[in-house]
């Protein structure tokens, strides 16, 4: 094994240390934070996969995780749960006894999304560039009026609630490393080469003889499943989901995680997720009353996303292609690096 993969290990021995030791001295809030930050930096890097290193401009995320949200809560709701709460319409008879645990559930959370993303894009990769763009928000705002319209599945606008409060720390970071193994192995892969041709000139990958058509399925489907999987731990987190909180804005929050991290960088995802999940919260400060040298300044609500907003700002003026570019984080380098500063100071 070579020193690189010992490291590797070593890091996610590392992390999981680290959550251990936060499950035992955190208090709940700061768990509940560090709990998104593991489901977002599996969607950041699901999403990156298609949009930054296939180069498929894609606005999908907020339908997926609507779908994997759904999917998941309506498994693991039990039979009485769902008699209960269907109080209009009720709920289809095929659905009403059907329940299971948490994990299979996922799995099939996952697996109904990457389906679904599988249909979604024969249509959707008929077209580039903004094309695609406006086909997969319109396919977001869909999802959205579905859930609405079938209530005998989804409740409407009512909603799911009760859902059992499943996911914790463990099942989110363990996701997020699983999905960002995964994800790492397909963009080092033949398989992520041909995704960063097209994402630099699909017109001479298609010359080279790369089927374009099915790599960026590839690169769908497999975002697909980790955007469905995230929403079902999205929906055992906060325990209620309706039609409503799966609009553009969660994913206008993933966009700016993968293009402050850097598109096509999933190092760059990792440390953009923890700026933006961890930074937001941070800047709750600035909405509290403050007294700076005898002025005494008001608590200003929603003034943390000014703050945030002038932040990005001065991100991206200052780091145009993010905080990583397209690079990704090597132990090599770093060693390198070092020895270049031991040098220096001879």
């Amino acid at each position: 094994m070579s020193r690189n993969n010992i490291l590797t290990i070593l890091s996610i021995i590392f992390i999981f240390l680290f959550i251990w030791y936060g499950s035992h001295h955190f208090n709940p809030y700061v768990m509940k934070i560090w709990e998104e930050v593991g489901i977002f930096l599996m969607l950041g890097a699901s999403y990156n996969l298609i949009n930054g290193v296939a180069g498929q401009f894609s606005l999908e995320p907020n339908g997926f995780v609507a779908i994997g949200a759904y999917v998941a809560a309506i498994l693991t709701l039990t039979p009485a749960q769902k008699g209960a709460m269907f109080i209009i319409t009720p709920m289809v008879p095929w659905l009403q006894n059907l329940h299971m645990s948490f994990f299979p559930a996922l799995i099939i959370a996952g697996l109904v999304t990457a389906f679904v993303g599988f249909l979604l894009g024969f249509p959707v990769f008929r077209v580039r560039g903004d094309y695609l763009a406006i086909v997969t928000l319109g396919f977001g705002l869909t999802i959205r009026v579905v859930a609405n319209n079938t209530i005998s599945i989804t409740n409407g606008a009512l909603g799911l609630k009760g859902i059992a409060n499943y996911t914790n720390i463990w099942w989110c970071w363990g996701w997020a490393v699983f999905a960002m193994v995964v994800i790492m192995r397909i963009v080092n892969s033949e398989f992520g080469r041909a995704m960063k041709a097209i994402r630099d000139d699909e017109d001479a990958a298609i010359a080279m003889g790369i089927n374009t058509f099915w790599i960026k399925m590839i690169a769908f489907v497999v975002a697909a499943f980790f955007e469905g999987v995230g929403g079902g731990l999205l929906a055992h987190l906060i325990t209620v989901i309706s039609p409503t909180m799966f609009t553009f804005f969660l994913t206008f929050q993933l966009l700016i995680i993968i293009v402050v991290g850097g598109l096509g960088s999933m190092t760059g995802t990792a440390l953009a997720t923890l700026l933006v999940i961890w930074g937001s919260e941070l800047l709750r400060v600035v909405e509290q009353p403050m007294n700076i040298l005898g002025l005494h300044i008001p608590g200003i609500p929603g003034m943390r996303m000014v703050v945030f907003a002038l932040l990005l700002i001065i991100i991206m003026i200052f780091a145009r292609e993010g905080i990583m570019g397209q690079k990704e984080f090597s132990w090599d380098k770093l060693f390198n690096l070092f020895k270049k500063n031991k040098v220096a100071q001879k």
